[in-house]
């Protein structure tokens, strides 16, 4: 891919990214603020509307009590001028209305002190009244008739009512006050509202054309970095195919070269262990000779030829016997390995319970020697993959860890699995030696073994289960505990469709 495209791709979302969350940072801020001043505004049209009714509240109750107050006094003079009973009676209904109207008005208007102080002066007012209007009801109860009659026309109430008028009239001014000052506040507060809703508005459409345009542009730059990248794709898939190609002739060049290599190797290998017999031979009757000359002339036999023949040549054949037969068998490695890259890999149903059991019965021997056992816990699952290459990584496993169990010390096996999605998790875990953590990775080359080298082996078990897993689509590994044990991991497909060079 070109730097310039690679930058551009990197940092364009990037840039991208920061506008759109910036542009829809500020959005949902001008929503909440409108949230909020909504909020606010609904509130304080609430508390309006309640000053409002009680505003409307203390006027009708400044009404209440100047209505029975205005009727009281009439019907009190129709009285004194027509004493009928009945007159008398609307003056003690209306009288006792005065108290608890102006009780009413008390509470209503609490947190007032300028009505407080009013309504205090009319509690004293009426009362007065009260007490002069009860005098002059007396007097016509009394039969003073023309008295009750001249007090009536004196109007000695009318001061008294006619402050309570300015009172009641200073009271409904203070209210229409106080509701002028609510309507103000309201509509600042209605113009407040209005303004922020707009400058929320005025945003929003700025965010929403911002937002618009960058994933225009977003959409723009993908579609043409999307044109490039399949230009690109479509080059490299060729590149792909094309180098895939070449290491698959690559492998097979070397399978093959390691093939006639090892294949090659093994005749001067047989000439060498053929020369070795002779040699062998030889010096059986180079034995004898020294033996016949030290019994009959051994004044004739140094030292030095007593030792080549007797101890000196042994040992070398030895050292070469044991060299060549160890060559032989890391060559026999190298052919098992170059034909088994070179075999064809036939998938088929496999019973793992079965081919472990298989295992285990060719191993009963070995485990009755070593009084160890080999446990399955649970059935093992069925798949489909390579019965050759799957029933090799398990016998290698579980081979080894029959090999390596720690002397003296019972030895115990277990074979047991789990699936994760469409791969089957093979763990071959035993309570052997272990492994040292450093040597983890490096059990896996060929040739490569670890800890103390009492065992025969040539160090290939392992790479070849490691080859064989990938061939399969599978991976190895192991953890353990130098002393505790070790646990391998063979993890491969559960239906294996597809076979990757080795």
């Amino acid at each position: 891919m070109p730097f310039g495209l690679h930058r551009r791709l990197a940092s364009s979302p990037d840039r991208i990214r920061q506008v759109l969350i910036g542009s829809l940072a500020v959005g949902f801020a001008s929503l909440i603020a409108a949230a909020l001043a909504a909020a606010w505004f609904t509130q304080r049209s609430q508390e309006y509307g309640a000053t409002v009714n009680h505003t409307y509240q203390v006027e009708q109750a400044i009404a209440a009590f100047r209505v029975p107050l205005w009727r009281a006094e009439a019907a009190r003079r129709g009285y004194i001028i027509t004493p009928n009973p009945a007159i008398l009676a609307v003056y003690r209904d209306m009288d006792r209305q005065l108290v608890p109207a102006l009780d009413r008005l008390h509470r209503l208007t609490g947190d007032n002190p300028h009505q407080r102080r009013r309504i205090a002066r009319l509690r004293v007012l009426t009362t007065t009244l009260t007490t002069m209007r009860e005098q002059s009801i007396s007097t016509m109860a009394a039969g003073k008739a023309s008295a009750a009659a001249r007090a009536a026309w004196i109007n000695e109430s009318v001061p008294i009512l006619l402050e309570v008028g300015r009172l009641n009239n200073a009271m409904n001014l203070e209210e229409q006050q106080l509701l002028r000052v609510r309507d103000a506040r309201e509509r600042a507060s209605l113009q407040l509202f209005y303004i922020v809703l707009s400058i929320a508005g005025i945003l929003v459409v700025i965010v929403a054309a911002l937002t618009v345009a960058t994933v225009l542009r977003y959409t723009n730059d993908l579609t043409t970095s999307r044109d490039r990248l399949r230009d690109l794709a479509d080059g490299l898939e060729e590149s792909v195919r094309d180098r895939t190609a070449e290491l698959s002739r690559v492998n097979e060049e070397i399978q093959r070269f390691a093939y006639i290599v090892s294949h090659d190797l093994r005749a001067p290998l047989v000439n060498v262990l053929g020369f070795t017999a002779e040699l062998e031979t030889a010096g059986g009757a180079l034995g004898s000779l020294v033996d016949l000359v030290e019994a009959t002339a051994p004044h004739l036999l140094s030292d030095d030829a007593r030792r080549a023949v007797r101890e000196d040549l042994p040992e070398a054949i030895g050292f070469i016997r044991s060299s060549t037969q160890k060559m032989d068998r890391l060559i026999n490695a190298i052919l098992k390995l170059a034909r088994e890259g070179r075999r064809g890999i036939m998938p088929e149903t496999l019973d793992l319970n079965a081919m472990v059991a298989d295992i285990a019965g060719s191993l009963q021997h070995q485990l009755d020697t070593l009084a160890a056992v080999i446990e399955v816990p649970g059935d093992l699952p069925t798949m489909v993959s390579d019965r050759i290459a799957v029933e090799q990584m398990l016998s290698n496993l579980i081979e080894n860890a029959v090999k390596y169990l720690q002397p003296g010390r019972p030895g115990r096996i277990t074979v047991t699995s789990r699936q994760a999605g469409d791969q089957i998790i093979l763990t071959i875990a035993d309570n052997g030696r272990g492994i040292d953590p450093r040597d983890h990775q490096r059990i896996f080359d060929l040739f490569r073994r670890s800890g103390v080298q009492d065992q025969p082996g040539e160090g290939i078990g392992l790479a070849h289960v490691r080859a064989l897993a990938y061939r399969l689509g599978g991976r190895i590994d192991v953890e353990s505990i130098l002393g505790e044990g070790a646990t391998f991991r063979l993890t491969l497909p559960k239906i294996s469709t597809e076979i990757r060079d080795a």
